[in-house]
């Protein structure tokens, strides 16, 4: 997450408080959009946990994409 509020920073000019607060309600945001296992997993790979190839493979799974 370090590095997604830093991109922020960077490319906003926001200090970091305020950026992480906006990456953070994005993030809440499309969590609650998502389906549970596809959210716990966007979580897993956020938190440096998960395998993102997983994650894209349940919403791939979910939007009508080829199952492996």
């Amino acid at each position: 997450m370090e590095e997604l509020y830093a991109l922020v920073v960077k490319k906003t000019g926001l200090p970091k408080e305020q950026a992480k607060m906006v990456v953070d309600l994005v993030i809440d945001f499309i969590k609650k959009k998502l389906p549970a296992p596809v959210a716990a997993q966007v979580e897993a790979v956020l938190g440096g946990k998960g395998d993102l190839g997983a994650a894209a493979g349940l919403l791939g799974g979910l939007l009508g994409g080829k199952k492996k």
